[in-house]
Order: C-alpha cells, then structure tokens, then sequence
C-alpha cells in the first residue's frame, strides 16, 4: 500500500488552462473517486499521476517519494483503461503476465501471480480464450487482473466501467469495490458516473472548471455540499433550485415563490434581504394541505417510485420524488420541511452556514 500527495497540480494546455492548482491527499488503501462533468479536468489529472502528462506546475508524490518526474513505469503503479486495452492476438493468461514477463520475473512467479489473480477474478477456465471470445464484463476484469498481477503501490481507473450495459455496470461494481478492499490497494477512479462515485469511494473528490469544488465523503457531500454545481451534480433528480430573499434577521427565506420558511438550525449571516438559493432534493418534498402549489407536466413511473415534474406559479420548476405508484391529479401542494434545506449564495453559489454559536 501507498499514499499519494499532489500539490498544487496545474496543467495547461497552450493557453487553455485545464487544472487550476489541485491539492489530494490520499491514504493508504483509500479509494478516492474523481468525478465531474465531461471536461472538467479529471482525466488529465489522472494522467498527470500516472505519467502520461507532465504539470505545468505542482508536485506529485507516491510514499513521499516525487515522483513528478518520473516516466509511468518508475511510479510502480497499474492503471485500467475505458477500452481495456487488451493484446487480441494474445491469450488471457498472456494478456495477464505480459507486464511481468518484459519486466524480467521468473516464469514461476509470473505463474504464480497470474494464477492467483485468475482465482480471484474467477478467470481461470478462461485463461485460454482470446479477448474477441470474452463478453465485456469478462474482459474488464482480464483488464483488472493485468493490473493485479503487477502488485502495485497505487491503481489508477479511468472510466472502466463505462463501456458496459447498465445491468453489467451494477455487477461489476460492486465485484470492483469488494476486490479494492480485499486487496487494501490505494486507488484513483475516474467517473462521470454519480452513482458510481457514491458506491465506490471512500471519499469523492468533485471537479468543475479545473478545480476541487469539494472533497468529503458521499455522504458529506450529499447531505451538505460545498455550492450550487456540487450539489446539482450529486443526487438523482438533481437538487431542485428555489430564489429567495434573507429575511426575519437572517432566521428565514422569503420564497419568490411565495412562502417564508423559517431555518431549523438557526439564522444566516448577510444583510436582510441578501439573494439565495435555496435547494431541496425532490425526495425531501411531501405532499401537504398547505404550502407549494405544483402544476404537474410531467410524470415518470419507476416502480418503487414515481418522480414527477411541475412549475410553480412563478414560473420556477420542480421535481418530487414519491415512494409508489404516481397520484391520479394535476396538481399537488407540498411542503418543504425546515431540515432539510440547503442554503445557497444567490450571487456566488456558495453554501451558506448558520452563524457560529
């Protein structure tokens, strides 16, 4: 096991700058996952640990080691690829000990290292089959079990999963994350996935722009998310965006679109009538006798649940999440209970806390 330490990683590319001045510190046998948008920089980050880019400016170090320098095959470290990048002409088991054997290992190592890999990814009835003969579930973790074999100090995952059907990408998952805690190998996986990125990592670390927006753990950064982008990039339907004013001395939101909710946790600082966001999940929504009037447009059925969007009579959409079969009308009020709203800056975005006590 190892740690990771990037400093300050910057990277531009000509005059487009791409990372503005990451800070990650990772410990051993962590799995972090970097998640965000397409193009907001967590690939070539990814890289940039890897070896395959060079920073425009900042340090990274394996085991306190810089390593900034370094060529990828100095940094001991096995990365798994979006297109599995797998030797057609080669089998399976040579796919496996490829890496060893230009490395120099003893043919019994190799043997040893590929058929324990085999065992653990339950390869070995396959390891005669050449890629074009393996499903793409199978062939993912010929990928992984290549990386396995190199016992390395860092692995580093760049979308494996992204080029499976939905049913396959559940699968593997969770086969991902008990194989990373049962190795204890400290970890990088790339995702623009959500869902991903909450079931697999210890922390997350999510990107906009080139920057950390926030790094915390799934749960911290669903239930209190640093701004606006973070907390519409996590959760699915994505956080619903309410305008308002601060009111009553900073203990209360007047909606535009009508009610004043009072804060459960205490008062706002800014000055009476400062802009918000206010922000609320659509599961945190529940039908009330008073409250938000929502004229429905839209109904999904899901099964177990029914997600159903409106407008407001200002005009501002909404999205509510309720458990069952959809209800037969056109119309819902709803309430917004008091803890579980999000405050926001309206002008900066950023997430608003009650005053220090």
């Amino acid at each position: 096991m190892a740690t990771l330490s990037l400093a300050g990683i910057e990277k531009s590319f000509g005059a487009t700058r791409v990372l503005h001045g990451v800070d990650l510190d990772v410990a051993e046998g962590e799995m972090i996952v970097i998640v965000g948008a397409s193009g907001c920089g967590k690939s070539t980050l990814l890289r940039i640990v890897a070896g395959l880019e060079s920073p425009s400016a900042g340090r990274v170090r394996i085991d306190q080691r810089d390593v900034t320098a370094l060529e990828p095959a100095e940094r001991d470290i096995a990365m798994v690829f979006q297109n599995y990048a797998l030797y057609p002409h080669m089998s399976v088991r040579e796919n496996m000990a490829y890496g060893l054997k230009i490395r120099g290992f003893a043919r019994a190592e190799i043997e040893r290292r590929v058929a324990e890999a085999a065992a653990l990814l339950e390869l070995a009835p396959l390891l005669d089959r050449r890629p074009r003969q393996l499903s793409g579930g199978q062939r993912q973790r010929v990928a992984m079990g290549r990386a396995i074999v190199r016992e390395p100090k860092l692995f580093l995952f760049d979308e494996p999963l992204s080029n499976l059907d939905a049913k396959l990408r559940v699968q593997m998952r969770a086969e991902l994350r008990r194989l990373q805690r049962r190795l204890g190998v400290t970890s990088l996986f790339v995702t623009h996935d959500q869902v991903e990125a909450m079931t697999l990592g210890d922390r997350l670390l999510v990107m906009h722009q080139g920057h950390a927006a926030q790094l915390a753990t799934p749960m911290d950064i669903f239930e209190r998310p640093a701004d606006t982008y973070v907390a519409s990039f996590i959760g699915s339907p994505a956080m619903n965006f309410l305008a308002g004013r601060l009111t009553a001395g900073g203990a209360a939101v007047a909606l535009a679109a009508g009610p004043v909710l009072r804060f459960a946790d205490g008062p706002r600082p800014g000055a009476e009538g400062m802009p918000l966001t206010l922000g609320i999940r659509p599961e945190h929504l529940v039908p009330a006798a008073e409250g938000l009037a929502l004229a429905l447009d839209l109904v999904e059925p899901l099964g177990s649940e029914s997600v159903l969007h409106g407008r407001l009579a200002n005009g501002e959409a909404l999205a509510v999440r309720l458990p069952g079969r959809p209800p037969a009308v056109d119309r819902l009020t709803l309430a917004l209970p008091p803890a579980t709203l999000q405050v926001f800056v309206a002008e900066t975005g950023r997430r608003l806390d009650p005053s220090p006590a």
